[in-house]
């Protein structure tokens, strides 16, 4: 079970939250100053304009103070101003019906390796069924072989129908040349082969020699959120450029042939999948743009050394390497998301909701130890929701801690049932499900929130700027008025 990590709040996070708010705080002195001059100059006449000029023309060194200041606080208001990024449109990958794994397939598969023992496919069978997946997730083409090949060759075939499946419809949809991007960063955890990813993408798209490309590794179902925040500070530094995020993970050489039970849930869990995001910081882009990126907050809990060791890749007895998830991961993982959601509510939440949650913590710290803080409704915050689907536990224990309402989980119970955990991506298949639906109005706020290996929790926070619709090739566009289903606890 998922803490109740609503309980007991760290003030020292709370403080970040804050941090974070005031950072922002010569921004919101500005506008209302502005304001109430603009209101000053309107209901001026021209006999007050006359008046003025005659004061000024006669005491230089007012003129000279004004100018100075005029100067110095649009400098400062100008240099010190985040510039804005907006999110053109995105892609999720779809993978061909041939590549479908139902339980049924699965298990036989699994039984026909010869590599696993009677008690492991019994284990095996149990994570499905009380998984969330359904029957039409997708497994890559090296695991439908008997016996299955995972070769270097195989998982490059993977990686590039992944990337490549899903830049082709981006830039389609987007009608943007390759040639404009201007940044570049791919985040896969377990396979990162040389040249990297990201090289393989500048390869096919014939990318132009000055791009920035970075290529992540190893950082878990979180990494997406991670890519995005690079992206969003090398905007700040690159005036009028594009940059494209490519999320994904790579199951063809990380299939685990053991029987190590904590080994084995990877393979239940995880499926083939990716997403490509093009962002912008082109205030002319704002005008196509689908949303706004306003807040992104990251949590790393990488220091305490039972977090950094409860994913962890490694090899059992046999010398057979699989990512082994530890008996702790759902404390450390409500730890994470306590931490997070702590440092994100002060940017989010209503003025009202920021001082009861302040006010009863504040009471709890210094007179009575007993009261239980506040917990902020985030509901007023966020009008959708998108929680990594990682597994049914999560979604369920994120709802009730939340006290979200069924349809605020709809689209991540739904993504685990039809696309699997597809990691980092995942996130994107939620917003794309909303998107089908037909939910996202102009001026709507998204969450997206995703955990990962280190152990790491971070949080994407986006506005709609328009009424959403989706795009088209969506990986929802041919099933969606199929969902939701109804699903067996």
């Amino acid at each position: 079970m998922l803490p109740d990590f609503l309980q007991s709040v760290n003030l020292k996070y709370v403080k970040l939250g804050y941090h974070y708010l005031i950072s922002n705080l010569l921004t919101l002195c500005l506008i209302p100053i502005m304001a109430v001059t603009l209101i000053e100059a309107s209901q001026t006449n021209p006999n007050d304009i006359h008046h003025l000029w005659l004061h000024l023309k006669y005491n230089l060194v007012s003129v000279i103070v004004c100018s100075a200041f005029l100067v110095f606080g649009s400098t400062v208001y100008i240099m010190t101003r985040p510039r804005p990024v907006y999110l053109i449109d995105y892609s999720c990958y779809r993978a061909p019906d041939k590549l479908k794994a139902p339980f049924k397939r699965f298990m036989e598969h699994s039984r026909l390796t010869g590599d696993f023992d009677e008690s492991s496919l019994e284990f095996q069978r149990k994570i499905l069924e009380r998984s969330g997946l359904g029957e039409e997730t997708y497994a890559p083409e090296a695991m439908h072989s008997v016996p299955p090949q995972p070769s270097m060759a195989a998982a490059r075939d993977e990686a590039e129908q992944v990337m490549f499946g899903a830049l082709d419809n981006l830039f389609a949809n987007t009608e943007i040349k390759p040639k404009k991007i201007g940044i570049l960063v791919v985040n896969c955890s377990l396979f990162n082969p040389t040249p990297s990813l990201s090289a393989m993408i500048v390869n096919k798209y014939k990318l132009r020699g000055n791009i920035r490309s970075f290529n992540l590794g190893g950082m878990g179902c979180s990494a997406g959120v991670i890519a995005v925040d690079l992206a969003k500070d090398l905007l700040q530094v690159h005036r009028n450029t594009y940059a494209v995020v490519v999320s994904t993970e790579n199951i063809t050489q990380n299939w685990y042939f053991g029987n190590k039970k904590a080994m084995l849930i990877p393979n239940c869990l995880f499926r083939v999948g990716g997403s490509a995001v093009l962002l912008s910081n082109k205030s002319g882009d704002r005008r196509r743009a689908k949303y706004k990126l306003v807040h992104v907050v990251r949590t790393h809990k990488g220091a305490d050394e039972k977090a950094f060791r409860c994913v962890y890749q490694e090899q059992d007895d046999a010398g057979k390497t699989g990512v082994s998830l530890s008996k702790d991961l759902m404390a450390i993982a409500g730890g994470a998301l306590k931490t997070n959601i702590t440092t994100l509510g002060p940017l989010v939440l209503p003025i009202s909701e920021q001082l009861l949650f302040f006010a009863t913590l504040v009471v709890k710290k210094l007179f009575n130890k007993n009261v239980k803080p506040y917990i902020p409704d985030f509901k007023l915050a966020f009008d959708h929701f998108c929680i990594h689907a990682g597994g049914r536990a999560v979604i369920d224990e994120l709802e009730k801690n939340l006290q979200l309402l069924p349809t605020h989980v709809e689209a991540s119970r739904m993504t685990l049932h039809r696309f699997g955990n597809t990691s980092s991506s995942s996130i994107w298949y939620e917003l794309a499900y909303i998107e089908a639906k037909g939910r996202i109005r102009k001026g709507h706020r998204v969450w997206q929130i995703a955990f990962g290996s280190g152990f790491k929790c971070n949080s994407a926070v986006w506005q709609a700027l328009q009424n959403v619709k989706p795009s088209h090739n969506s990986p929802w566009e041919e099933c969606i008025d199929k969902y939701p289903v109804k699903l067996v606890l």
